[in-house]
C-alpha cells in the first residue's frame, strides 16, 4: 500500500512537470514571435529589396500560421533537431552540445564547494545559535546576500586578476585544455557563483534544522544525555531533509539557468553567454532552444526534490 502511493505521488510529479516543460514551451515559443522587428529584415539587413525578404520569409515558414510552426518547431525539439542558427547557418543541437557541458562543468564545481559549504555552515550556526559563531555566520551570509552577482564578480577580477594576478580575468575555455587548467580558468565565475548561493542554502538549512529542533521528540533525545551534535545528526538532520534538499535543489537550478550575468562578465563559453550573443542579433530559434533547455533543466531539479522529499517523508514510507 505505501509503496503504490508513493509512485503514484512520483507518476503525478512526472506527469505534471511534462505539462509544466509543455505550457512553458508554448510561452517561449509566443514570447518570441511577438518580439518587434521582422527576423528577415534583421537577417538580410536595411537594404534587402522586398522581393528578397518575401523569399527569405517563405524559405523561413514565417509565412505559416504560428501554431503550425510551434508544432513543426515542438516536432523538431522531440526528435532532437533544434533547427539552425540564424545568424550563422550553424546546427543549433551541435552548437549547445559544448556550451551545455560548459555551463554544467561550471555549474558542477560552484556545487562542489557551495553545498558541503552551506550544510556545514547551517550546522554549526544551530549548534552555537544566538552565539558568537552564529552571528558571524549570519552576518556574513546577510551581507553577500545584499551584494549582486555582477558586482561580486568585478570585485574578484579587480583583486584576483588585476592586482594579485592568480587567476585570468577572462575564463576562457577549450577542448583540449587539461583539467587543472580548466579549473584555473574557471575559478572566479565558480567562486562568484559559490557565494551567491552559499547564503541562502546556509540559512534554509538553519532554519529547516531549527525548525526540527522543537520537536518533542528533540527534548527527549537530550534528556537521554546525548551531545548537542548527536542530537542535531541523529534526530534533527534526517527529519529536515527534505526543506534541505528542495532549497539545495533550487540553487542547483539556479546554478544552470542564472548563469547568464556571472557568463557575460567572465566571458565563459557557455549557454548564458551564447544566449546573449544571439538575443542580440535577434536569432529567435537560437533563443528558444536555449529557454527550453533552461526551463527544462529547472523543471527537472525541482522534480528530483519533489521525489526526494516524498521518499523522506516517513508517514509516506511507513503508513499506520
Amino acid at each position: 500500500m505505501g509503496s503504490a502511493h508513493i509512485l503514484r505521488l512520483i507518476a503525478q510529479r512526472l506527469v505534471l512537470g511534462g505539462l509544466l516543460l509543455l505550457a512553458v514551451s508554448v510561452l517561449i515559443f509566443a514570447g518570441t514571435q511577438i518580439l518587434p522587428g521582422d527576423v528577415a529584415q534583421s537577417i538580410l539587413g536595411q537594404s534587402a529589396t522586398p522581393q528578397a525578404l518575401e523569399n527569405l520569409r517563405r524559405e523561413l515558414g514565417l509565412n505559416d500560421p504560428a501554431y503550425i510552426r510551434y508544432f513543426r518547431w515542438l516536432g523538431g525539439v522531440l526528435t532532437g533537431d533544434f533547427g539552425t542558427a540564424l545568424s550563422n547557418g550553424r546546427d543549433i543541437a551541435d552548437a549547445l552540445g559544448g556550451r551545455l557541458k560548459n555551463t554544467l562543468f561550471l555549474a558542477t564545481c560552484a556545487a562542489v564547494i557551495s553545498v558541503p559549504l552551506a550544510i556545514l555552515l547551517g550546522l554549526l550556526a544551530v549548534r552555537y545559535r544566538n552565539g558568537v559563531i552564529d552571528k558571524t555566520i549570519s552576518g556574513f551570509a546577510l551581507a553577500s546576500t545584499s551584494l549582486p552577482e555582477f558586482f561580486i564578480g568585478y570585485l574578484f577580477i579587480l583583486f584576483f586578476a588585476v592586482k594579485l594576478q592568480w587567476f585570468p580575468a577572462s575564463s576562457t575555455v577549450f577542448d583540449t585544455m587539461s583539467f587543472s587548467a580548466r579549473l584555473q580558468a574557471i575559478a572566479l565565475p565558480a567562486l562568484t557563483l559559490t557565494l551567491v548561493v552559499l547564503a541562502h542554502m546556509m540559512r534554509m538549512t538553519r532554519a529547516a534544522i531549527l525548525n526540527v529542533m522543537q520537536s518533542a521528540y528533540i527534548e527527549t533525545a537530550e534528556l537521554k544525555g546525548l551531545s548537542a551534535f548527536e542530537v542535531i545528526r541523529r534526530h534533527a538532520m534526517p527529519n529536515a531533509v527534505a526543506p534541505i534538499v528542495n532549497v539545495v535543489m533550487l540553487n542547483l537550478a539556479y546554478l544552470v539557468v542564472g548563469v547568464v550575468v556571472v557568463e557575460v562578465i567572465f566571458v565563459y563559453p557557455g549557454m548564458g553567454q551564447y544566449l546573449v550573443d544571439h538575443v542580440s542579433k535577434r536569432d529567435v530559434p537560437v533563443v528558444q532552444a536555449v529557454g527550453l533547455i533552461f526551463a527544462a533543466v529547472y523543471i527537472g531539479l525541482n522534480i528530483i526534490a519533489d521525489i526526494v522529499a516524498i521518499l523522506a517523508n516517513p508517514r509516506l514510507r511507513h503508513p499506520k
